[in-house]
């Protein structure tokens, strides 16, 4: 207003407490009333005070902050300033990983660690190539090609990288929708799906990346035992034909004791293990490196590894080193090693092996190189059996006897059956690790912009890798080779090291360190993510393993998992575990695929990736791709690795902590909820699916607990979690005084629906008149079809106690309601002695007493009841009631064929009721009743009025000083009560009345006839009441037609009188009113 602030002076009054600015009051002046607040002489007290600033020794300088926002000072507290909170995101740092989310962890003092923020080379391009080029690369992937052929092999690779290519997608777009703190897949998923899906993912994961390390670990006993020291060898095969088994064992023995080592080497500290990583990481682009130069190599000198054929079989060179079956030397023919092999002594005489004899010795190139033309060969597959002998398919052999024992021979044999679907299982491990660069988002300098660049960058240079390598490996070695899998054939080296430059040792040797490598770095990475999961409370018996050591180390989780790793170390065969860990992290891709479609297709508010090359259907195939590929590679563990995950889900969704992430899950619940509604018609359901949707009434006291507990108790019995249940109840009052009190009593009415089991909504509403609350209840309760249709309450025991809120008044109002609204009305009396859910009655009856049809409400819900455990023995009968004119026999077959139609097993009697006189004790009760219900006519003054019209009669008494008038005026007293209000005329009218007038007044009431309607409801009160209490007085539970309301609404006192008649004498009571439509049927 004033241009700059400091122009601003202030002129004070010392006289007066009216401050101005240029004499203008500030009032004025809201805006810069700071000022006036601050500058003015006074007692020194702020008039404000900050939201920020709690401290009393202020500065100068903060005295301001927030000030020119007094508006919002009342919201300070729980809506920081935008300045604040901008602040504390600038400040943000990303917490280790498995510790609890950045949300909940904004008290604890957080120390800055000082890490050099990485970039998507260091920070995620090089930990995805690291982890997706690995064993399988080196240990298999020529056999895969020899096997499966270049073409089936290309499909294998070619399928598996569109899968993690796929997921890589869904994942970026997830990773860059927010904030991903470390914790990597586990947290996106969790926060994308849920709890129950988070957990039961994060623990497929968990799993996935533990048999990981144990296929490492393998894998590195592999090329230690085969290729490096085949001397280490603790168990040797003493027979022919154990050399698997010894080898497994072998693998154990040494797995063990690696497995251990490795456990000591993180317990000791992860830092050793990240300063190796770069030496792994090196030894696996050195090693690939090697392969592309050994293949160029090949195309003008290839190297020299002669194979051994005899006939058109592949002889394994380890037994022997010359490739004839004779030498000639010094004119003299020499039997050779190979000879001794095939036959029983080294003379030429000696009798051989028939196929021996018939075949000749012949040596080929086992690497022709890239310009020979064996990819020609290779294109095609040779699957074959377990202790088939490779054999080259178009070299020249004759065939020999059949019954000749292959054992003991120096033949390669394939050591396992070999098909299409196996494969895919061995090979998808390769492929993983593709998560490496956002389960480090934490030390990224910008994730959102790394991780999707540098995970796709990684995925399409492995692809590539692996898909050139597939035609390299067919275009420049040998079929028989390739399907050599331990490379038998060629000395026992290693099948990628032939084709290696410059030297086969380079491969073995960088293999060697990349699989140590990764094993190590899967024991780093599984135990934190145990953590992340156990910190995160959503499955309760892991919670021990949340904790560590003091530098957050998760010793715990590592002993976890070096023990699941040992049970992948017992199973011992790589090839074995491999499609184990393919069954887990197909989960964990499918499940990333399904949240960012769900999350896409939902369109939530929150949904806003910085990634936009993504889209629902390139996610939903992806997620089919993952679930193909888990049943292509084993059906039986794709079933297994399901029925573990679900249920892990079924556990958390049970025991688990109630979490709300804001998830994709809840978002699609709520998105079916909506449809389900749409579709669901505004219109009455057909007669057949009827079932009584409740609007259960319940009165609070006034500490706002549950007055009649077993109400909710009995609604469990009748509805057994089926159909809509809403738990109502009315505070009287003002909404914006009771806010808290209706918070409360939701609190404690949903603690009880949760003990008694009773799944429903709960309401509470709060309204200036008790009566008016129930009215909006049952007009409003519900959302478009899923309204209720039955209202259920208590009868009001203390009715005629006037001061009960729930009077008999609001419970006719109630009932009235019900009516006009076609609800049904279930009141249920004494319902203090209703049976809980944990008792059983073993014996007994449900009596339905059915006087008028009103559409078959009776019938059904003893039916309902009965489906429940606690009623379940009872047995129901049908009792109904003969009029004079009735044929009772004919009555009762035709309700047995009723009975019969409606497929409902009950017993049936027909009671008669004659006409016969009313009886005194009829009159009397009716009278007794018409002279009550005046009584309460006139005591319906407030207490204040009462207490004034008290006051004024005294008056009138003193006044007139005569000992008659005192008399007449104290039996006056009750009678007058219908006067509502006192005008100074009446008060004269009352001075001057008559004695007598006042005295008859009086009594009017001891000399009145009952009304004639009423004597007759009372006469079929009592003559029911009789009949019934003969008939069920020992009945579990009796249900009985309620009797509407008089539509002279005069007469609703006596309406309750009837009632208490009707049901006299009897323990359990429900009386039930239909809704005047049929809600059972006897039509299929």
């Amino acid at each position: 207003l004033f241009g700059n602030a400091n122009v601003v002076t202030v002129a004070a009054h010392n006289t007066s407490s009216d401050y101005s600015i240029y004499g203008i009051p500030c009032l004025f002046f809201p805006f810069v009333s700071n000022f006036c607040t601050f500058f003015l002489p006074g007692d020194g007290v702020a008039r404000e005070s900050s939201p920020f600033i709690n401290s009393a020794e202020m500065d100068r300088g903060n005295m301001y902050e927030g000030k020119n926002m007094a508006l919002f000072e009342e919201e300070m507290d729980s809506n920081p300033m935008v300045s604040s909170l901008l602040n504390k995101l600038a400040n943000y740092t990303n917490l280790t990983q498995g510790v609890v989310e950045h949300e909940a962890d904004e008290d604890s003092k957080r120390k800055e660690v000082k890490v050099p923020r990485m970039g998507t080379f260091i920070g995620v391009y090089l930990p995805c190539l690291q982890n997706i080029l690995g064993v399988i690369l080196f240990l298999r992937l020529t056999w895969i090609v020899g096997t499966a052929g270049v073409l089936e092999s290309f499909i294998i690779v070619f399928m598996c990288c569109a899968c993690t290519m796929l997921t890589a997608i869904s994942m970026s777009a997830i990773a860059t929708n927010g904030v991903v703190p470390a914790g990597g897949s586990y947290y996106m998923i969790s926060r994308s799906l849920g709890p129950e899906f988070g957990g039961a993912v994060g623990l497929c994961f968990y799993l996935g990346t533990t048999f990981a390390g144990a296929m490492y670990i393998l894998g590195t006993i592999e090329i230690l035992l085969t290729y490096i020291s085949p001397s280490a060898a603790i168990f040797k095969a003493e027979e022919v034909g154990e050399e698997t088994e010894a080898m497994l064992n072998n693998m154990r023995v040494y797995g063990t004791c690696i497995i251990i080592l490795m456990a000591i080497v993180v317990f000791v500290g992860v830092k050793y293990v990240n300063k190796l990583a770069l030496v792994f990481l090196a030894c696996v682009i050195l090693s690939i490196i090697a392969i592309y130069a050994g293949v160029i190599k090949t195309a003008f000198d290839p190297p020299d590894f002669p194979i051994c054929l005899l006939g058109n079989r592949t002889l394994s060179k380890r037994s022997f080193d010359v490739c004839a079956k004779f030498t000639e030397s010094n004119n003299e023919t020499k039997t050779t090693t190979l000879w001794r092999l095939f036959c029983d002594s080294s003379l030429l005489n000696a009798t051989c092996d028939d196929y021996f004899s018939l075949n000749n010795v012949t040596e080929i190139q086992g690497i022709p190189g890239i310009m020979s033309g064996v990819l020609a060969d290779n294109l095609w597959s040779a699957y074959s059996e377990k202790g088939s002998i490779v054999e080259k398919k178009d070299q020249p052999s004759v065939a020999g006897s059949e019954d000749t024992k292959m054992g003991g021979l120096p033949y390669v044999f394939t050591d396992i059956m070999t098909y299409f679907t196996m494969l895919v299982g061995i090979y998808f491990p390769s492929v993983t690790g593709i998560m490496a660069g956002s389960n480090r988002s934490g030390d990224l300098k910008d994730a959102q912009k790394s991780i999707p660049t540098g995970t796709i960058l990684a995925i399409s240079t492995t692809s590539f890798i692996y898909l050139s390598c597939i035609v390299l490996f067919g275009a420049c070695i040998e079929g028989v080779i390739l399907r050599d899998k331990f490379g038998e054939a060629v000395d026992g080296n290693l099948v990628v090291g032939t084709l290696a430059w410059p030297s086969p040792w380079v491969i073995v040797i960088g293999s060697f360190f990349s699989t140590c490598g990764a094993g190590l770095q899967s024991l780093t990475g599984a135990p934190r993510l145990l953590q992340a999961i156990a910190r995160d409370g959503i499955v309760p018996f892991l919670q021990v393993f949340g904790h560590g050591k003091a530098n957050g180390e998760p010793t715990w989780a590592l002993l976890l998992t070096a023990g699941i790793c040992e049970i992948g170390i017992l199973i011992a065969s790589l090839d074995s575990v491999a499609p184990i860990l393919s069954m887990f992290f197909l989960m964990c891709y499918m499940f990333v695929n399904l949240a960012c479609a769900v999350q896409t297709l939902l369109r939530t508010p929150n949904w806003r990736p910085r990634f936009k090359y993504y889209h629902w259907t390139l996610s939903f195939l992806g997620m089919s791709l993952c679930l193909a590929l888990m049943f292509i590679c084993s059906w039986y563990y794709a079933l297994i690795a399901m029925l573990i995950a679900g249920c892990i889900y079924k556990y958390i969704e049970y025991r688990g902590a109630e979490k709300e992430w804001g998830d994709g899950i809840r978002g699609l619940s709520l998105n079916a909820a909506r449809y389900a509604l749409l579709r669901v018609e505004d219109g009455p359901p057909h007669t057949k699916n009827w079932r009584p949707q409740l609007l259960v009434l319940l009165n609070l006291d006034s500490e706002q607990l549950v007055k009649h507990p077993r109400l909710l108790s009995f609604t469990s019995q009748l509805k057994a979690g089926k159909g809509l249940t809403i738990v109502g109840s009315v505070l009287q009052g003002i909404y914006l005084d009771k806010c808290t009190e209706a918070q409360k009593a939701e609190e404690n009415v949903k603690a009880l629906m949760g003990v008694e089991k009773t799944k429903g909504f709960c309401q509470i509403v709060v309204s200036p008149h008790f009566r008016d609350g129930i009215s909006y209840l049952i007009q409003s309760a519900g959302l478009g079809g899923m309204k209720h249709n039955t209202v259920l309450m208590a009868w009001p025991q203390s009715w005629k106690q006037t001061e009960n809120r729930f009077s008999w008044k609001n419970f006719v109002d109630t009932v009235r309601e019900t009516t006009a609204a076609q609800q049904a009305l279930l009141v249920a009396k004494n319902i203090d002695l209703f049976p809980t859910n944990q008792e059983r009655f073993t014996e007994g009856n449900i009596d339905v007493w059915w006087i008028v049809h009103d559409g078959g409400m009776l019938m059904l819900l003893p039916f309902l009841l009965r489906q429940h455990k606690v009623w379940r023995k009872c047995k129901m009968r049908i009792f109904t009631v003969a009029q004079m004119d009735d044929n009772s026999i004919q009555m009762k077959k035709d309700l047995q064929m009723f009975l019969y139609h409606l497929r409902l097993n009950a017993e049936v009697e027909v009671v008669e009721m004659f006409e016969n006189d009313i009886s005194a004790f009829t009159y009397e009760k009716t009278l007794m009743m018409e002279q009550r219900s005046q009584m309460l006519k006139q005591m319906q003054l407030s207490k204040n009025e009462r207490e004034r019209e008290a006051q004024l009669i005294h008056d009138r008494n003193t006044a007139s000083h005569s000992a008659p008038a005192i008399k007449a005026s104290v039996a006056a007293a009750v009678p007058e009560k219908v006067q509502m209000t006192w005008t100074k005329e009446k008060f004269v009218a009352e001075k001057h009345k008559n004695k007598d007038s006042n005295v008859s007044g009086f009594k009017d009431i001891f000399n009145m006839k009952p009304n004639q309607s009423n004597v007759r409801r009372m006469h079929t009160a009592v003559k029911l009441n009789g009949v019934v209490l003969n008939k069920s007085q020992h009945a579990q539970l009796v249900l009985l037609n309620m009797p509407g309301p008089p539509k002279n609404r005069k007469g609703d006192e006596n309406y309750m009188e009837f009632l208490e008649v009707l049901t006299e004498g009897l323990d359990r009571v429900l009386l039930v009113r239909g809704s005047g439509r049929e809600v059972i049927t006897i039509y299929s």
